[in-house]
C-alpha cells in the first residue's frame, strides 16, 4: 500500500482493518505495511547523531534507527536548501504544510507518524502532542503535532510549528526533555523569540536547538526573524555554533547546565 493511501485510510478510520503493530493512546491499532528497510547505519549505538537538513527538518540516527522530521519543499524561507530526502526508517511530521510536511519526494512505503497519540515503532516509544499552529486557536493554520521520543537514551522533543503556550495537560506529557528543538523565528505559525524563551523556561531542557529562523538560504520575501533575537534573550546560556550541520550526543555526557546549539547556514 502506498503512503498516500495510508494517510487517507487513517483519516477515515479504516486503518485498523488493514495493518497491525502500532499502539495509540495505549490501544493496539494498525501500523503501515513494513517497508523494505536498508541496513542500519554502522554508528555507535550509544550515540545520537543529529543532522540538520534546514528549517525544521532533522535526521536523527541512533539505536539502529534513522528518523526524519519535517521534510520541506524548497521555497520561500527554504528556497536554497536541498530537498530533504535521506534514507530513513520513519518520518515524523506535525502538519501537511509544505515547509514542514512535504512527502512527495520520499519513498511511499516509508512509515509515517503524523497524528497525536502514543506509538511504539521498532522498540522506540513516540508521543505526539497536539498544539495549535497559530495564535487563533488553530483557525488559520490548523493544528501541529509536537513529537517526544527517547532514542539512544536521550529524550528528544521536537515542537514543530507550535504557536500556542503549554497547558497543564501538555506539560504533564512533555516532562523535561534532554533535547528541545524549538521554533524561534516567529511569523503567524510559530513561536517568536519571546514566546520561545517562555517555553524554554517552562521545560528546562539540557540542550536547546533553535529552528525555524531566517538563514542565508532564504529568499528575500522570508519574514522570519534571525536566531540572534532569541539568543539575545538568554545572555547567560552557553551557545555552541555549529557550521557543519551535524551534532553527536551521548546520554551519559549530557550536562545538567542548559546550553544552546545553533546550526548556522
Amino acid at each position: 500500500m502506498q503512503r498516500r493511501q495510508f494517510i487517507r485510510l487513517a483519516q477515515t478510520g479504516l486503518l485498523g482493518s488493514l495493518t497491525t503493530g502500532l499502539t495509540i493512546a495505549g490501544k493496539a491499532i494498525a501500523a503501515p505495511p513494513k517497508p523494505v528497510i536498508s541496513k542500519p547505519p554502522t554508528l555507535d549505538p550509544k550515540n545520537l547523531n543529529i543532522e540538520w537538513l534546514g528549517h525544521m527538518s532533522f535526521l536523527f540516527t541512533g539505536q539502529g534507527q534513522r528518523i526524519l522530521s519535517h521534510p520541506f519543499k524548497p521555497a520561500g524561507c527554504t528556497a536554497k536548501f536541498p530537498e530533504p530526502k535521506p534514507k530513513t526508517d520513519l518520518i515524523l511530521i506535525g502538519s501537511r504544510l509544505l515547509d514542514e510536511g512535504f512527502l512527495a519526494a520520499l519513498p511511499q512505503d516509508t512509515q509515517l507518524l503524523y497524528l497525536p497519540g502514543a506509538y511504539k515503532v521498532s522498540g522506540i516509544n513516540f508521543q505526539g502532542i497536539r498544539f495549535d499552529h497559530d495564535r487563533l486557536g488553530g483557525r488559520r493554520f490548523g493544528t501541529n503535532v509536537a513529537w517526544l521520543w527517547q532514542q539512544a537514551g536521550i529524550r528528544v522533543l521536537h515542537m514543530g510549528g507550535s504557536a500556542s503556550s503549554i497547558n497543564p495537560d501538555q506539560r504533564i506529557l512533555l516532562g523535561r526533555p534532554d533535547v528541545l528543538i524549538l521554533p524561534v523565528g516567529g511569523s503567524e505559525k510559530a513561536y517568536n523569540a519571546v514566546e520561545a524563551k517562555a517555553i524554554v523556561d517552562t521545560l528546562n531542557p539540557k540542550l536547546v536547538i533553535p529552528t525555524y529562523y531566517l538563514t542565508s538560504k532564504a529568499e528575500k520575501t522570508c519574514t522570519l526573524a534571525k536566531v540572534d533575537e532569541f539568543l539575545a534573550l538568554m545572555p547567560d546560556i552557553k551557545v555552541n555554533n555549529i557550521t557543519n550541520s551535524k551534532l553527536q550526543l551521548t546520554a551519559s555526557k549530557l550536562p545538567e547546565t542548559m546550553s544552546i546549539s545553533v546550526f548556522r547556514a
